[in-house]
């Protein structure tokens, strides 16, 4: 159950904010293994000047206008070989959506099944209702 929030540049499409969602629901999807179902996206778009994303000082520039930033909140006890896997998925896949790999910053947090509640203040993973993944 990955909850994502997509940070971009204001002045992209509807179209073209659409087919990012898509992307990245996508990448989960093939990578992950997540139900097709299982998306919960929350996309907010920016002033050019409210996204600040250098280069960490690796040498290469970003447009400034198409920045676009993934953070995937998720359960943990997948590997570095998977995440790994999903970074070049989501490259791949957001390139055909019409994003410059230079322009994608993507952030990954883990959490337990005990820190998600999707609705009515129940824990549905604690109390039996939905599967942990990798159990």
């Amino acid at each position: 159950m990955p909850l994502v929030r997509i940070d971009l540049i204001r002045g992209r499409s509807p179209e073209n904010i659409k087919a990012i969602a898509a992307a990245i629901q996508q990448s989960l999807i093939d990578v992950l293994k997540i139900p097709e179902r299982d998306r919960f996206h929350v996309i907010t778009q920016h002033d050019p000047d409210e996204i600040i994303a250098l280069d960490a000082g690796l040498g290469f520039q970003r447009s400034g206008t198409g920045t676009v930033i993934v953070h995937i909140f998720t359960q943990r006890g997948r590997g570095t070989e998977d995440k790994q896997h999903l970074y070049r998925t989501l490259a791949a896949q957001l390139a055909e959506a019409g994003v410059d790999g230079k322009d994608l910053f993507i952030s990954y947090f883990e959490n337990g099944p005990d820190d998600w509640s999707f609705a009515d203040g129940r824990a549905q993973y604690v109390e039996g209702d939905l599967p942990v993944p990798g159990r």
